[in-house]
Formats: structure tokens, sequence, C-alpha cells
């Protein structure tokens, strides 16, 4: 059985039984060169060492026994680990497709050495095409813009044309009127777009990827504008741009951003698929219900044991009981999954994307200067700048 057969058996697996896990976020690192606004991983996940190359190369063994399809490979940002390239190889060796997440640090010779060993799935930060604004979301850090859009370009000229690449989008008030240049500019690339709002949480209760920042919540007089900017997006989506989100999820950002209840986990009670088709797994490697929520023991994935653990019922009940206390977040990846497993449409769509491909999915060959002055002038199109 190839490697491509051999993941969409386990998919679907995944999809069919829901006891298997589709989807897992290692977050191997918690270091990051950049201060975006709306993340707080890097404190977060401060007080953790870094699992070693060795027990990396072992959660991978791990997981495949478990039956993991998909591995997010994140951070902080994961490319200041000099292992990423071993650690994505590991995890094809044991038949999981890795998936690249970056905010531009990888560097040519990464990039290459990635194509080598055939992991062509990556995500990059990018929130507007106005560099300005990119520069102040990321923390205030000049020419970060530039240094993404330069990392895509490298991408579009080492990944094969039909890899699968997507913008990581976060919604905020400062960047609302920017979502649809940036939606025309990846499908301009032959990239796709993926939303996340802003989370906000109180400096008691930090959470990775939620900010402390009061700012990046939308007002109620902000409602009406984000109501249509989600409906642009769905416009968008329908007329061939490459939007990856769901009507649901997209729905559920509106609900969430005005404080109303999150819908996409109505056909499993009310609570999320952790850890039957998801969970996380922090930087020191231990498991963790979601980048939010930690166990409450240390379960190490890399121990030898960690798939009968997997299997007990025990730590079914813990996380669950987790999950059942959260109003539910949207960060993207754990709701998309949830969706595109429950409901049909979602699953249609990401089936036709990714086992037909097709003109949705072809890198186009441009240069970086090219790419800057293509995000310029959608952005001046658009009135931004």
């Amino acid at each position: 059985m190839s490697f491509f057969e051999g993941g969409i058996a386990r998919l679907a697996t995944s999809v069919i039984t829901k006891d298997a896990p589709a989807y897992v976020q290692f977050y191997v690192t918690a270091r990051c060169n950049l201060a975006c606004e709306q993340c707080n991983v890097i404190y977060a996940n401060a007080d953790q060492e870094e699992c070693t190359t060795a027990q990396a190369f072992a959660i991978a063994e791990n997981l495949a026994a478990i039956g993991t399809s998909v591995v997010l490979l994140t951070g902080g940002e994961p490319f200041v680990r000099k292992d990423i390239v071993e650690i994505a190889g590991a995890m094809m060796r044991n038949g999981i497709h890795p998936r690249l997440q970056t905010n531009g640090l990888a560097t040519k010779a990464r990039l290459q050495e990635m194509a080598r060993i055939g992991a062509h799935d990556i995500s990059i930060s990018l929130d507007s095409v106005v560099p300005q604004i990119q520069d102040a979301i990321n923390g205030g850090f000049d020419r970060s813009w530039d240094r993404a859009i330069r990392t895509i370009a490298l991408v579009n000229e080492i990944f094969p044309e039909e890899s699968f690449a997507a913008l990581g989008c976060v919604l905020a008030p400062r960047n609302l009127d920017h979502i649809a240049s940036v939606i025309r500019f990846a499908t301009e690339i032959g990239w796709w777009v993926s939303l996340v709002p802003a989370h906000q949480t109180p400096v008691t209760e930090p959470r990775s990827f939620s900010t402390f920042d009061a700012s990046l919540k939308f007002t109620p007089e902000q409602y009406p504008r984000v109501h249509a900017v989600l409906e642009e997006v769905k416009r968008l989506r329908d007329q061939g741009y490459n939007v990856y989100d769901s009507d649901e999820y997209l729905d559920d950002i509106y609900r969430f951003i005005t404080g109303e209840p999150i819908q996409w986990r109505r056909r499993n009670d009310g609570v999320c698929d952790s850890p039957n088709l998801y969970f996380a797994i922090q930087p020191n490697g231990d498991m963790a219900v979601c980048c939010d929520y930690r166990m409450p023991r240390s379960i190490p994935t890399y121990d030898s044991r960690f798939p009968d653990w997997y299997r007990e019922r025990r730590l079914r009940e813990e996380a669950t009981a987790i999950a059942a206390r959260c109003s539910g977040c949207m960060y993207g990846s754990f709701p998309e999954i949830s969706i595109s497993t429950r409901f049909l449409v979602p699953m249609f769509r990401r089936a036709k994307l990714f086992l037909l491909g097709g003109t949705h999915r072809q890198l186009k060959r441009i240069d970086a200067e090219a790419m800057m002055d293509l995000a310029r002038k959608i952005g001046r199109d658009a009135g931004l700048a």
C-alpha cells in the first residue's frame, strides 16, 4: 500500500469510526522570532523543555500505532528547530502526512529539504496585503511582511505545483477590511485561505492562541461589518476563489465574535471531538486536549505505552471532561475536522480538494518581487493603501 493509499485508509477509518485521530497538532517548540498580537503561545508553553529528536521519532511511531492521518508541525515557529526536517521525515516514514506551519522563517535550504523528503503541505501566516499592517500585527517587526511573501514565493518555486498551501489569516478589527484582498491574492498565486477570529482571554487565564489585548475584540458597532465581510467570503468561495472554510465554520465565526453560542459541536452533544478525532502535543511531548487545555496529568506521547494509554477509558474520560467544560474555540483546525466528519457538504468539498486537486491545487511560479507587486496592487485596488 502506498503512502497516499495508507493515508486515505486511515482517514476513512477516522471518519467512519470517529475513534482514531484524523489530526494531531504537535507544538514542537514555544520559541518564536515574532510576537504576534493575537498569540500567547510563547508565554503559555514557556515552562516546558522541548522533546528531543529521538522522542519526536518515538512520537511518530506511537501516532501511527493509534491510526493518526495528519500531524500539524507547529509552534511557536517550528523552523527554529534544527531537526524539523528530520521530524517531518519521521512522520512520513510512519505513514503520517505532515502539515508544516510557519510565519515565514523557513529558509530556502529547509524548504528544499522538505520538498526532497516529500513534505508538500504548508501554511504561512498572512493577515494583510499591506506591509505596514502585517508588520504591526506581527508585533512591530519591520519587513516581516516582506519575509513572509519571500517565503511564499520560495514555496511556489520549490514545491510541486500540485502541493497544498494555505494562508492562515486572523480576523481582527485591524484587518477586517483586508480579508477579501488576502483571498484574492491567495487565489492568484495558487494558495488557499483559512480564517481564525482573534481570541481574547484575561491575564488570569493564559491560553496559547488567545491574546490579553482587549482591543482585538470587536465592538457591537462593528458586528454588521463583520457579518458583511463573512458573507463576502462565502460569495468569493462560491465564485471559485480559494477559501478553505465551510459555511458552518464561517457562521460560527460570527456567533463567536458576537458572543452567541457556537454550533459546530452540536452533532456531538455540544462537546468537541478531542481526543477521539484530534488532540494536541505540547513541546515537551505530553498529550494535551488541545492548544489551550492540558491533561490533568503528564501523558508523554513518546512513551512506548502511549498507544495503550490512548485507548484506555480513563484517558478518554479525563479529556472529555475538560472538553465538556470548554465553551468552544474557533481556532480553525479542530472545528473544521469535526465539521468535515459530521456534515456532508463540507466532507464532499474537502474530499474533492484533497483527492482530485485540479486547477485549484496549482502553485503559480511567481518570483518574490512580482508577488509583492501583485499583493500591493490588490491592496491599492481595494483602497487599502
